[in-house]
């Protein structure tokens, strides 16, 4: 196979059943050959905007480029990032990943899909005011 350019679709506004408050991706890369899985996505919130609750069947590697990130997890730790740090969220953890409520945030979002990539991400119930205000 040749190098190439790949081309990408527009930018998406994620879900608000996933999301709460407004999220941004574009994707990066994905699966180009038989037995990849690799999955990289820019990804942008707006002050306040974070994930639901969810996991990754292959954890997650989260390295933010821009703004303040918070990353929290069900026993209520919640990390604060800056640009140049990167976040690992491992195999099967509830966790939450956003934006603080006064920045803007990117950052680019590493993950391998699972054999069905319909199994890769768990979604589950948004992240209360409550655990999102358990700020560092």
């Amino acid at each position: 196979m040749a190098h190439r350019v790949i081309e990408h679709g527009a930018t998406t506004k994620n879900p608000p059943e996933n999301f709460t408050g407004d999220v941004w991706v574009d994707p990066i890369a994905v699966p180009q050959e038989e037995g990849q899985r690799m999955v990289v996505a820019k990804v942008r919130f707006a002050p306040g905007a974070r994930t639901a609750w969810h996991s990754h069947a292959h954890g997650q590697t989260l390295h933010v480029t821009d703004g303040v990130a918070l990353f929290g997890t069900r026993d209520g730790e919640v990390l604060r990032a800056l640009p140049g740090q990167t976040v690992y969220c491992p195999a099967g953890e509830e966790h939450w990943h956003g934006a603080d409520p006064e920045h803007f945030m990117e950052h680019l979002a590493m993950l391998e899909n699972a054999e069905d990539p319909s199994t890769t991400t768990t979604g589950l119930e948004h992240v209360s005011d409550e655990d999102y205000v358990r700020r560092p």
